[in-house]
């Protein structure tokens, strides 16, 4: 009797200290968003964490760029850490690292961040560092030549990832002649020739209030944020000198391919993809369900035979390949909806035949069973969102970006609780079902079937 007793108050505790999935979504504090005067918004979700997270998210990025300036953002993005104006060298590093803070930042195609990590009580300091490091950049002509040096040997590096190779190669020919394109680091030639000049018109143009976020999480206040952001971002522009203001341009997608054949390489990375849907398309909530559908799969995974991912489990069967992902990478107006797979040179062929195979089933026979799967891994996906306000900060500047606004998941549940397995195969239809894919193939590709063959698999000859 005690051994029961002992099970069911432990029981009794687990329950009243664990939330359900309802009450997590409920609880969820309210993002607070308030515009400047000068166009700058300021967006925050406050919690009780003795720790914030506080960041700039700018429309920036290499899609802005065009062939000769390709990499400004990124080579600015490296010069933003080396001093400003008044901290001048290492003294703005020194500065953050007295105050045990974490500074990060990264760029992507369409958008630039700088964030830092630091005690809730020093939001206001932080605050001042972050206006500093886009308002008063130095741009010294020591530190650029140094950071060109560091630059170059980074692009060395990254030519060793072979999964980051075949994404700028997948770009290269889905978007070819558009900036999209563009790799985010830029050209070994153009970071060469980059100059100061390039440097400073690079900022003048893109770092404006109406194109930045500053976003906040964590024990913070949104009335101190927005009285911090008044005293220190008075200064950031609003306006751009006569017609230098930025636009995207569309970017066309085109059914083509790139094979970088290398036979010394063990294995093969291989990336298929087709038109996707813009950010705010609600298209992608389906795409993702679709996804999640799919699965993925790594050699490491346990479970062998025995998984949900009809495709990794002819990975598994049939030794197809080391590992694969789909993935649904979103920008503006446009977006690349596909996989990518590591294989021996040996099995191209057949890992191919079985990823379109799986493709074309969602087109046709997707079941409402592996729908609710997938549409439970999205929902846990989209809680982990909520671990560490790092991830909180840069949720609600992206989304500021990209929507206009912080979309609640309570929102994001019910897109995904919409989602019918009649839905999957009718937007899996209307994207994947003949057309034409762009495909990027690097290392010992040589048993990868010709274009033409591919495109006869994304359709189904059915009586």
């Amino acid at each position: 009797m005690g051994t029961r007793r002992a099970a069911a108050f432990l029981t009794l505790t687990r329950k009243r200290g664990a939330a359900t999935y309802a009450q997590t979504l409920q609880n969820i504090p309210e993002t607070q968003v308030t515009t400047l005067e000068n166009g700058l918004r300021v967006a925050s979700e406050e919690s009780n964490q003795p720790t914030c997270t506080v960041g700039l998210w700018i429309e920036a990025g290499s899609r802005y760029e065009d062939t000769k300036t390709n990499g400004a953002a990124f080579f600015m993005e490296h010069m933003a850490f080396k001093g400003t104006k008044k901290r001048p060298g290492s003294a703005f590093e020194k500065e953050v690292e007295s105050l045990g803070a974490h500074l990060n930042g990264y760029t992507s195609r369409e958008q630039t961040a700088f964030y830092i990590k630091a005690l809730s009580k020093d939001m206001p300091k932080v605050v001042e560092l972050l206006s500093d490091l886009v308002q008063n950049c130095a741009l010294e002509d020591s530190q650029i030549e140094k950071e060109r040096g560091v630059i170059l040997q980074e692009l060395k590096e990254m030519d060793s990832n072979l999964a980051d190779v075949t994404f700028d190669y997948l770009h290269a020919t889905a978007y070819q002649g558009t900036s999209l394109a563009h790799t985010v680091e830029g050209t070994t030639e153009n970071i060469k020739r980059l100059t100061r000049a390039d440097l400073a018109s690079y900022v003048d143009i893109h770092f404006k209030a109406p194109r930045m976020v500053l976003a906040a999480a964590g024990g913070i206040s949104h009335r101190e944020l927005v009285d911090a952001a008044k005293q220190h971002f008075t200064g950031a522009p609003l306006t751009h000198k006569g017609d230098s203001v930025p636009s995207l341009k569309h970017c066309r997608f085109t059914g083509s391919e790139i094979r970088a054949r290398d036979d010394a390489l063990p294995l093969a990375h291989i990336a298929l993809a087709v038109e996707g849907p813009g950010w705010a398309d609600p298209d992608n909530v389906v795409l993702n369900v679709a996804n999640a559908i799919i699965g993925r799969y790594d050699r490491t995974f346990g479970g062998g035979k025995n998984q949900s991912s009809k495709l990794a489990t002819l990975a598994v069967k049939h030794n197809l390949c080391h590992s694969f992902e789909p993935f649904n990478t979103s920008y503006s107006d446009t977006g690349l909806f596909g996989f990518h797979f590591v294989s021996d040179p040996l099995s191209v062929d057949d890992m191919m035949f079985c990823a379109q195979g799986e493709w074309m089933r969602l087109c046709t026979s997707t079941t409402e069973s592996e729908v609710t799967r997938a549409k439970n891994y999205l929902r846990h996906a989209m809680v982990a969102q909520l671990d560490g306000t790092t991830r909180v900060c840069e949720n609600i500047g992206s989304h500021l970006l990209h929507y206009g606004r912080r979309i609640p998941l309570e929102e994001w549940d019910a897109r995904i609780s919409a989602v019918d397995a009649r839905m999957v195969r009718d937007v899996c239809s209307k994207y994947i079902y003949d057309k034409c894919p762009a495909l990027a193939a690097v290392g010992p590709v040589e048993q990868l079937l010709d274009y033409n063959r591919i495109r006869s698999g994304m359709y189904w000859v059915r009586l």
